[in-house]
């Protein structure tokens, strides 16, 4: 059966996840991790995208971002993995691909699903077994939108193309309260169910929202945006 083309939606948030070929590792060290956001950096505004949130692990790293167009996403991430690459390879002496060979990607209903997704990303190190609390990744931007000290991100990071979605500028008035708010998400955590979800939808490329968001969406597109449902159509006539 051929693949059904990525899901790529203006306006909308993506969470994505890019994996290292094989399973492979990405990173060899945190040197290569500051490479990666900084390349990111420097692809995420002329792209089209704005990078909410992002967490990197040993082999995988996953984006929570807004493209502007129905290209940008497919730019961003083409020149984020071919700069990355020819970086990665050129500083540990190594040739061919880094990457699995496509990105997966799933598209967020706001309101309902981005601040799941950002707790997602930042207790992602805490279920990886990186770290014993979420707050003391250096690779998810959590501890910053938590009010927390962040000396891993640059506050060159935080401008042109980087930026809070509206769902955590909705968690209070002041960045005192979004701050609270937001660190009592993630103590909270996410339940196992939700993180099932979160992570399957993602692999298989589908919609994560409810009936009325997807049925509106599947009005604006030809690709379809749930699983099929298991078993075969029944026949019709008698």
């Amino acid at each position: 059966m051929a693949r059904l083309p990525r899901l790529s939606l203006p306006g909308l948030p993506h969470l994505v996840m890019q994996s290292g070929h094989n399973g492979a590792p990405v990173f060899v060290d945190d040197a290569d991790r500051r490479s990666l956001l900084q390349v990111a950096k420097d692809y995420a505004a002329d792209s089209g995208v704005e990078v909410h949130a992002w967490a990197f692990t040993e082999n995988r790293v996953f984006w929570l971002l807004t493209p502007s167009h129905s290209q940008a996403l497919s730019v961003f991430m083409q020149a984020l993995g071919r700069k990355y690459t020819r970086q990665y390879n050129t500083r540990h002496g190594r040739s061919g691909t880094l990457w699995e060979g496509r990105y997966r990607v799933s598209v967020l209903q706001p309101g309902r699903f981005v601040l799941p997704a950002m707790v997602f990303l930042d207790t992602l190190s805490v279920r990886e077994g990186l770290t014993m609390h979420p707050f003391e990744s250096a690779w998810s931007p959590g501890a910053h939108y938590a009010g927390r000290p962040a000396p891993h991100l640059p506050e060159s990071m935080l401008g042109r193309g980087w930026g809070p979605h509206a769902d955590y500028w909705a968690l209070g008035n002041t960045p005192f309260a979004r701050e609270a708010a937001y660190a009592a998400q993630v103590e909270l955590g996410l339940s196992a169910a939700e993180i099932e979800q979160l992570e399957t939808t993602t692999r298989q490329g589908w919609v994560l929202g409810d009936l009325e968001f997807i049925d509106a969406l599947q009005g604006q597109t030809a690709r379809r945006l749930t699983p099929a449902k298991a078993g075969r159509p029944r026949a019709s006539g008698p």
